[in-house]
C-alpha cells in the first residue's frame, strides 16, 4: 500500500531539516513564521532558554478599526502588518538581529512579505 504524504507532512519534513541548522541564541534569537490558510503568526524565540520573547499574529485586533478583528489574515497586506508589528515589538525588547526561520514554507508570497516588512522596520537577518 502506497501512502500519500500531505503538503503539511512534507512541510514538516523540510522544517525539521531547516531546524537542524538553525538555532536561536540570546544574541540572535530565531524569528519563526507559521502560516495557516486564514492567518499568519510570527514569534521571536530564544532556543537556548526555550522561551518566546515576542509574538505577533494577524488575529490581533486592528488598531483604529473599532476593536474588530480583521476579516482575514491570509493575505500579503496582513503579513506585512505582522512583519512590522513583530519588528517593533522586538526592537522594544532590545532585539536587533534575528535568524529567520521560514518554517518549511517557500520564501515567497506571505512569508517574503512578512520578512521584507520586518527588515524595513529595522530587524537584521
Amino acid at each position: 500500500m502506497i501512502s500519500k504524504t500531505s503538503k503539511d507532512q512534507t512541510r514538516q519534513k523540510v522544517h525539521s531539516r531547516i531546524r537542524k541548522k538553525l538555532m536561536g541564541t540570546e544574541e540572535r534569537p530565531r524569528l519563526n513564521v507559521y502560516r495557516s490558510e486564514n492567518h499568519i503568526y510570527a514569534q521571536v524565540i530564544d532556543d537556548a532558554k526555550g522561551v518566546t520573547l515576542v509574538h505577533a499574529t494577524s488575529l490581533e485586533k486592528a488598531k483604529g478599526v473599532k476593536g474588530d478583528k480583521r476579516p482575514t489574515g491570509g493575505n500579503v497586506s496582513s503579513a506585512k502588518e505582522v512583519g512590522k508589528l513583530i519588528a517593533q515589538r522586538a526592537k522594544d525588547k532590545g532585539i536587533k538581529k534575528v535568524v529567520f526561520d521560514r518554517g518549511g514554507y517557500l520564501y515567497h508570497g506571505r512569508i517574503k512579505a512578512l520578512a521584507d516588512a520586518a527588515r524595513e522596520a529595522g530587524l537584521e537577518f
